[in-house]
């Protein structure tokens, strides 16, 4: 009787204590909160703000509505390099994910050194995305001055470039959530898939694939996001060259994705354009957001379906 008093009133003190917790969760949460106000909601307030005005320095801003966002969807080279990013986007996405899905499920059938071997392949994304663009520029040039061109010459070879490149650096990160997800998978389903006689590839495509759905959803919009958002690599390897000339003078750098335009146009010799660099900075934002967004829905989707 005594041992079930004091469990009891022991029960009835823990909502006293979670109470207090909650009592003196501000003093936690306040720094924290004020810290990405400062930094983070302050600022994006500020740019939206500045991408509706006209400015060399903040404080002469002058607000003129959106003339900037119509400048910025009327300029060709943001258009070309909107179409840009999503080609090379999508042809990473699907690159990506299949060598790394590859790796993955050939890494988790008990072969030698899969351990190593998971090591090396992420290994690269260890490394800084200017460091791999000087580095990968460095093997390309070597390779194509065999042949009398460079890199930078070549839109074709910078962007096959930026898909090696890209590619080197991801699919090791990648590899590692397709582990997470194969390993999960139930052994029963699989050893009933093998009792009824199914052929590996039934078995990879019955089986398998279906219960790591929520790791494809993952690594797909991980991949999607991380080709619209590239930046240090695109910079260092080919810093958006070769350039075309337009009829009316304008230059369109060939291999220049959406990151890079903003910061040529921002950092450019037109210091008026920087009210126009911050409208495309924004229209950037809510691009990668939406992509965000989609990826929440279908990963939220997933795990209510499971």
């Amino acid at each position: 009787m005594k041992n079930n008093k004091s469990n009891f009133s022991a029960l009835k003190k823990k909502p006293a204590k979670i109470r207090s917790m909650r009592k003196w969760s501000w003093l936690f949460m306040g720094p924290v909160v004020v810290c990405f106000a400062i930094g983070f909601i302050w600022p994006f307030i500020q740019g939206i703000y500045l991408s509706l005005c006209k400015f060399r320095l903040i404080k002469d801003a002058e607000f003129i509505g959106f003339g900037n966002y119509g400048r910025a969807l009327a300029d060709p080279s943001f258009n070309r390099a909107f179409w840009y990013t999503a080609l090379f986007a999508i042809a990473s996405l699907i690159i990506i994910n299949i060598l790394a899905f590859t790796v993955a499920y050939l890494l988790t059938q008990g072969i030698k050194g899969s351990n190593l071997f998971r090591t090396v392949f992420f290994m690269p994304n260890l490394i800084g995305g200017i460091v791999l663009g000087y580095i990968w520029s460095m093997i390309f040039d070597g390779i194509l001055s065999r042949y009398g061109t460079s890199i930078l010459e070549n839109s074709t070879f910078g962007f096959w470039g930026l898909i090696i490149l890209v590619c080197w650096q991801q699919i090791g990160y990648m590899m590692i959530i397709y582990i997470a997800g194969l390993q999960a998978v139930p052994e029963d389903m699989l050893e009933a898939a093998k009792i009824d006689g199914a052929s590996k590839w039934q078995t990879l495509f019955k089986v398998t694939i279906p219960n790591i759905m929520p790791s494809i959803t993952i690594c797909t919009f991980l991949s999607l996001t991380n080709g619209f958002k590239l930046f240090d690599q695109n910079l260092a390897l080919t810093g958006g060259l070769p350039i075309t000339i337009l009829s009316d003078g304008s230059q369109i750098k060939q291999t220049e994705m959406l990151a890079l335009n903003i910061f040529n146009t921002f950092y450019g010799q037109n210091t008026s354009a920087t009210g126009v660099a911050q409208a495309k900075a924004v229209l950037f934002f809510i691009l990668v957001a939406a992509l965000g967004l989609i990826q929440l829905r279908f990963t939220r989707r997933k795990e209510v379906q499971q």
